[in-house]
């Protein structure tokens, strides 16, 4: 099967309520019905309406992420049609996905228990990442699964961690993103306290440490002006 990434941009009168409803009760229907053998979407609802602590850049916000796998990406058509129609305007992606720690696999959560189509607990951050120029898209990915990946997970508090590397745009225009990570924290709380984020507990010494830490890894294969990041609801409707 063939992942593929979907970012959205909606009609900027739309509001989070109604942006909600338009995704499950009529995108996620058609995008079934017209074969797509798994569905997840990310959805900046009004469940995830929080002020995100990731830097804020100008431009336009993505309010949602649709990944779908196909038996083949060339079957792409429908499904298009479908957030089309929807009003919705969107870039498309072929990914290579990798589940570094899944629902259970570390100390933060539980194994998944919660039935398809219902919210999943916490809060998704998905962050869209450029790849630098002086980086060969090798070495950018070996400092981002060698090294970020590693620290991250050792620091961070985080229930799932989901790394997609672009393979290849499938929509005209598409911003050049190479990577696109989905983050599953426990709760808001946990992704905008910096005590909890960073795993510092109350320690201002080890706060400031991890800080600098997560910095010097982050900044050897990004630039912190070319990423993006989203907190979303997340709804599994066909795993």
């Amino acid at each position: 099967m063939d992942k593929l990434i979907y970012i959205l941009w909606g009609p900027k009168e739309q509001e989070r309520k109604q942006r909600q409803e338009v995704l499950l009760r009529e995108v996620a229907p058609k995008l079934l019905a017209s074969g797509a053998r798994k569905l997840t979407m990310y959805i900046a609802d009004q469940d995830s309406d929080f002020k995100s602590a990731a830097p804020f850049h100008p431009g336009e916000r993505m309010c949602a992420e649709v990944a779908l796998w196909l038996d083949s990406a060339e079957q792409r058509t429908p499904h298009e049609e479908a957030l089309r129609s929807a009003g919705f305007r969107f870039a498309g992606y072929l990914v290579d996905e990798s589940i570094y720690t899944e629902y259970g696999g570390n100390r933060h959560s539980g194994p998944r228990n919660w039935p398809d189509g219902t919210r999943s607990p916490g809060i998704v951050a998905v962050t869209l990442m450029e790849r630098p120029k002086r980086l060969s898209r090798e070495e950018w990915i070996r400092r981002w699964h060698g090294r970020q990946s590693p620290v991250s997970e050792a620091m961070q508090p985080r229930c799932r961690y989901i790394r997609n590397v672009v393979v290849k745009a499938l929509t005209p225009d598409a911003p050049p993103y190479e990577g696109i990570v989905e983050e599953a924290w426990p709760s808001v709380k946990h992704a905008t306290n910096p005590f909890l984020f960073y795993g510092a507990g109350k320690n201002p010494f080890k706060l400031v440490w991890n800080m600098i830490v997560m910095l010097r890894s982050v900044t050897s294969f990004l630039d912190l002006t070319r990423i993006r990041t989203t907190y979303t609801s997340e709804y599994i409707l066909k795993s």
